[in-house]
This record gives structure tokens, C-alpha cells and sequence, in this order.
């Protein structure tokens, strides 16, 4: 496999020209030059000069994460900072930590753009790459399961990293288009070794010594580009079979061969033994959705659409092809709003019927109440025969030819697919970390990793800081439950902060979100800017009715109002009595306004806005229909009479059920 560039100088000609130099070989090798004026791109030849006026940034650049348009100016995002996360098989692996954005229209800063839109966007942009986790590797795909690249060893010798990518888990696909194109497009253009493929996800690498080896353990998740966004705004299935949320994680375990005491160790990087067991993870695949209205619960929505069958069968089917049987973990509730999620998704599994496709229920909350966590080891019990017939893959240094795969993989799923299904996964890898150790003689038959306090830690926290990064991405707050994971056991202290951490995904799950998804469907390239920036002026326009956005300063105010008159003077009992009647009063006719009329005050996305969801009125269930105004809904709201702030009266999508088109030009 081609190996890429892992240092880049940066030149720029006065307002003309980018040019991307190699650090390791100069100008010797073959240099990329961005022309700004025109947009093109062209690979030098080796040994080409730099020009005489060229004058190089002093900041180093770690890769080129692709190129983006908005509606001023193309840009192209460059990585200026890395951390190194660890040494995988005799790989660096890095986690992207500073970007810089260089705008190719000269008379755009990228800074201090010259239009409010513009700005707003590159803003989007700013915070997805401030806040997500986007890890790489010059010479190892991170994108793929060990067993996945020991299938494919012999078709992808030779060629370039991206070539061999897994698509879905190719975070920067959209953004490295136009360099991909051009590769493709002509073979004296080859771009290859400065196409640097990102994953969002997760990376931890532990060294462990057990019974005199030496061990490496390692955890990957990689979360899928596909039907990306946040917890609420980004819901079950699409058309073309993909989920809301779907990660798959990877347990590796890197074991050194048996040494004869007083022999020297070989190489760091040399393990004799390399094992893999995947996992994955995603939104119960129906169309249903959660519209938020400012209570704590938001509303259930299922739509039973008439696609819904053959849209979970893709998703099933691509599932078996790619990782073998599916044993199918559903944690709702069989009681109470859950219930009729979990009706559905049996009754669907039910009708399409694939003979390699398992299901089982397990009623998480039922069976672990009252603190009675050990009760998750019902759901091992039960599921034993089918880990075992599962397996996992398994390569020998010394013995290749005997490879053992993993021939099926549980898809594990809750409401959020975050922290029931946290704890299920973290149960699932110890279960099968045991029994790889106890096969390779390392643990005896009745010994796990329980027994042995460092490990055990190491692998505890390992998974609980997993668990909070993927909850982080798509909930906004660390994982619930994770105290279990952490310490083997539920406790009081675990409970409180979990109640801390439900408050924090409130906030920003009602009043932060809207942007945080727009911010997914920009850098995927779902929804793709138009070239007039008038034309977006909905996104910065509030075209709510003036009553509507009255209400939180009047109830704001009436607050302070009351606060103060604590402190006023009083010529008499009646008139206090008065002046707190007048203004209690105030205050809470403010508050059931905004109370009824919820949806009006969350921050909804607005480059693809749901109104289709919101506004559902076909076959399936909905649990209430609050937040809607007084006639709920019935479309007396702001949101329900024109659909304007939302960017739908000013700038219409196109918007289907389930599935986005993308906007063009």
C-alpha cells in the first residue's frame, strides 16, 4: 500500500498561488500546486523550483483533510497539529488536534469573510472540526477490521491508501472529492500520496503483561458517515438502508509469542498472536423519529411508510454481506413509550425474514433494576451459542495458513444506542476477551480478567472512555452508566452524575443542536451551498412572529421584576401584594406560551429542515402532539403557518421521508 506524505511546507506565491511541499524529500519529489484564481490543482514535477516570490508558513502542515465550496470561495482544510494516540502494529496512529481553513479566493478571508452567511457557514465548519474526534494513520487503514485487511492483502498491494478504504467509515470522502477526481481522471495526475482519509471515532492503546507476555490492547470505533448528525435530529432509517448513529468497534489484541526465561524480547511491534472481535451498533432501522418541544420527554413518533420493509432489508442484507450472521440485540423497554419502538422493529424483523438475521429482546431496565446489574449476565447466558458459533478472528505470525475469522457479529441497539447499549458491548468484549485468552493458554478455564486488578482496569477504562466519546458525538453529553462500566458495579455517586449529565444533553439536545447537525450535513456534503449568499439569508434571519420571540424576554423580565421587588420600598402591604399579582402573573403567561408552543423555541437544523417529520400525519403511532400551539397540531404555530424559520419559505429543499437530496446549484 502507498504510503503518503506525512509532512507538508506550505508556500504561497503573493495572492496566487498554494503550494504544498514535502518535508521529508523537498522539492525533489513531486509538489502540489492549488492555483487560486482558477481552482485548479496540479501535481509538479519532481525536481520543480519554487518560485522566486514564494514565502513559506511558518506552521507545518500534517495532511490535507480535502476541499470544501461555499458561496464566496472553494477552501481547503489543512491539519497544522496532531497527537500521537499510539503505535499500532509498527504504525503511528494520530489524532488531527488544529486545523486551519485557506480560502482560495483571494479576496476572501476566511478570518473575517466579507458576508454574514459566508462567515456563518465557515463557522459551522470551525465547530464540527473543533469538536469531533478525527483520528488517522499515513501507512495503516483505519477505516477497515484487521480481518477485512488480511481478505483484501493481495488486491490492495500497490495501491493508495484511499483506494482501500472503507466508505462508510471514510469521514472526509465528500471533502477529498475533487482530489480523488482528478486521480482518477488522469494517471499523470496522481494525488494519491496526499489524499489523507480521516475517521471520526474512537482510539486506545494499552500495554498489558499477563503471565509473562507481553500484550497490547487495543480499542477502535469508527462511526459511519452515512445518515451522520445529532441524537434527536437524526433518527432511525433512510431509503437507502442507512441508520442514525451506526459505529462499529473493534477489540484488538496483540499477544507476543511464548519466550524461554532469559531470552531477549524481540521487536515492540512484533506479536505473534493477533485477534479481533467486532461489534457494531445503530438506530432501530424503521422511520421514526423523537420531535423535540422543550419537555424532557419529546414526543415518539413511528411512520409507517410503505418502503419501510425494503429499506430494512438493505440494511440487514448490506449488514450480512459485509460482516456474515447478525445476531440482532434490541435493550427498549417492553413497557411504557418504548413499547411500541419495540413492536414495531419485531413486526417488521418478523415480515422480511432473513434466514441469517437473529433476534432477541432484552428488557435492560426490567431486568437490571434496583441496582441489580449482574443481571446483564442473562443476556451472555443466553447468548453463548451464538458468540461461540460467531467466533473471532484470530492470525498467527508463525502459522498464517490457519487463520480463524469471525464468521457473524451482534448489531446492538437501544433508544440512543448509547449507554445500555454501552454496557451490553462492554459485557459482550470481556465475554470474548476471556475466552481468547483462555484459548491461547494464557488464563486457565476457570480465570477471566476480573482476577487480575491491573488489566482489568486498563480494559474498564478503556471501554468507559469509549463509551463517553461516542455518547459525547452524538448526544453532547459523556456516556450514562459508565460508573458499571468503569467499576464493575452501579453506585449512588454513578446515579448523581448521571443526572448531571441528562441536564447538560437537555440543553444542548433542545437549544444547541440545530446547529451542530447543520454543521454534519455541510462537511458530508448533504447539503451543498448555493453559489449567491443571498440566497441563504434564512440561515441568520429569526422570521418567527414577533409575539413568539416577545415571550422570553417578558418572561425574562418579569423574573428580574419580581427578584427586585424584594427589594423596594413599601408604602404599603396592598401595593406589594399588587405589584407581585401583576407581575407572577406576567411571568406566567409567558411561561405557557412557551410551554405550548415548545417547537417554536428549540434549535431546529435549518439546511435541511424536518418539517415533513414534525408536521407527520400518515399511518404509525405518535405519543402526543405537544409544543404545537394551543390547538396542537393543527398548524397554528409560527413553525406551522409559513415554515420560514426554518429556511423552508425563503429557500425551499427538497425533503423526502427518511432520506435528503442534495441541494446544487
Amino acid at each position: 500500500m502507498q504510503s503518503l506524505h506525512q509532512r507538508l511546507h506550505l508556500y504561497t506565491e503573493s495572492n496566487d498561488t498554494y503550494i504544498f511541499v514535502p518535508a521529508e524529500e523537498g522539492i525533489s519529489t513531486q509538489s502540489l500546486t492549488v492555483h487560486r484564481s482558477s481552482g485548479d490543482i496540479v501535481l509538479n514535477r519532481p525536481n520543480t523550483p519554487l518560485p522566486t516570490q514564494a514565502r513559506r508558513s511558518p506552521r507545518t502542515i500534517y495532511g490535507i483533510v480535502g476541499l470544501i465550496s461555499l458561496s464566496l470561495s472553494e477552501y481547503i482544510i489543512v491539519i497544522t497539529g496532531r497527537e500521537l494516540r499510539g503505535r499500532l502494529m509498527g504504525h503511528e496512529i494520530y489524532r488531527a488536534a488544529d486545523f486551519d481553513i485557506l480560502p482560495l479566493n483571494p479576496y476572501v478571508s476566511s478570518h473575517n469573510p466579507p458576508h454574514p452567511v459566508e462567515g456563518h457557514l465557515l463557522a459551522l465548519i470551525r465547530s464540527h472540526l473543533r469538536e469531533g474526534n478525527f483520528l488517522f494513520g499515513y501507512g495503516w487503514d483505519l477505516t477497515r477490521r484487521l480481518q477485512a485487511q488480511w481478505e483484501g492483502r493481495e488486491k490492495d498491494a500497490g495501491r493508495a491508501l484511499w483506494e482501500v478504504t472503507d466508505d462508510r467509515f471514510f469521514w472526509n470522502r465528500f471533502l477529498q472529492t475533487r482530489l480523488i477526481d482528478i486521480t482518477a481522471a488522469n494517471t499523470e495526475q496522481n494525488l494519491s500520496r496526499f489524499i489523507l482519509p480521516l475517521i471520526y471515532g474512537t482510539f486506545d492503546l494499552r500495554p498489558a503483561f499477563l503471565h509473562g507476555r507481553h500484550i497490547q490492547l487495543c480499542l477502535i470505533s469508527r462511526r459511519s458517515r452515512f445518515r451522520a448528525g445529532t441524537r434527536y435530529f437524526r433518527r432511525g432509517i433512510d431509503h437507502e438502508g442507512h441508520v442514525a448513529n451506526f459505529n462499529e468497534t473493534e477489540q484488538l489484541l496483540l499477544v507476543e509469542g511464548p519466550t524461554i526465561p532469559g531470552s531477549q524480547r524481540t521487536a515492540i511491534d512484533d506479536y505473534a498472536t493477533k485477534l479481533s472481535f467486532v461489534q457494531i451498533r445503530g438506530s432501530v432501522p424503521l422511520f421514526w423519529a423523537e420531535v423535540t418541544t422543550l419537555r424532557y420527554k419529546p414526543d415518539l413518533q413511528i411512520m409507517d411508510l410503505h418502503g419501510t420493509a425494503d429499506a430494512m432489508q438493505k440494511h440487514l442484507q448490506e449488514q450480512v454481506s459485509t460482516y456474515g450472521d447478525q445476531s440482532l440485540v434490541n435493550l427498549v423497554n417492553q413497557r411504557g413509550r418504548e413499547q411500541h419502538v419495540k413492536e414495531a422493529y419485531e413486526r417488521y424483523v418478523s415480515q422480511i425474514d432473513l434466514p441469517r438475521v437473529h433476534y432477541q429482546h432484552f428488557d435492560f431496565h426490567n431486568e437490571c433494576k434496583n441496582m441489580r446489574w449482574d443481571r446483564i449476565s442473562v443476556l451472555i447466558d443466553r447468548m453463548k451459542d451464538e458468540l461461540d458459533k460467531q467466533g473471532y478472528f484470530q492470525l498467527d505470525t508463525a502459522n498464517p495458513s490457519s487463520v480463524k475469522y469471525q464468521q457473524g457479529i451482534v448489531r446492538t441497539n437501544c433508544m440512543d444506542n448509547l449507554d445500555r447499549t454501552n454496557v451490553v458491548q462492554a459485557s459482550l468484549a470481556k465475554w470474548t476477551i476471556n475466552k481468547q485468552l483462555r484459548d491461547l493458554k494464557i488464563l486457565p478455564p476457570d480465570a477471566g480478567v476480573d482476577d487480575y486488578e491491573a488489566f482489568s482496569k486498563d480494559f474498564r477504562e478503556m471501554w468507559a472512555d469509549h463509551a463517553d466519546a461516542i455518547a459525547t458525538a452524538y448526544g453532547g453529553s459523556g456516556a450514562l452508566k459508565s460508573d458499571f462500566t468503569r467499576t464493575n458495579k452501579r453506585t449512588r455517586k454513578g446515579l448523581l452524575e448521571d443526572g448531571v449529565k441528562s441536564v447538560i444533553r437537555y440543553i444542548k439536545n433542545n437549544y444547541f443542536d440545530g446547529a451542530r447537525q447543520d454543521a454534519f450535513d455541510l462537511v458530508t456534503g448533504v447539503w451543498i451551498p448555493r453559489k449567491n449568499p443571498a440566497a441563504s439569508m434564512f440561515l441568520l434571519a429569526d422570521t418567527r412572529p414577533l409575539i413568539t420571540r416577545s415571550m422570553p424576554v417578558l418572561a425574562s423580565f418579569s423574573m428580574f421584576m419580581i427578584c427586585a421587588g424584594f427589594t423596594l420600598p413599601r408604602s404599603s402591604d396592598y401595593s406589594i401584594i399588587y405589584y407581585f399579582i401583576f407581575w407572577f402573573s406576567l411571568f406566567t403567561v409567558a411561561l405557557l406560551f412557551i410551554l405550548f408552543h415548545g417547537i417554536d423555541y428549540v434549535s431546529w437544523p435549518r439546511l435541511l429542515p424536518l418539517t415533513d417529520v414534525i408536521f407527520y400525519s400518515g399511518p404509525g403511532f405518535r405519543s402526543a402532539h405537544n409544543g404545537k400551539g394551543f390547538k396542537g397540531g393543527q398548524g397554528q404555530t409560527a413553525l406551522g403557518k409559513q415554515n420560514r424559520w426554518l429556511g423552508v419559505g425563503k429557500d425551499p429543499e427538497e425533503v423526502e421521508m427518511g432520506t435528503m437530496k442534495k441541494r446544487t446549484d
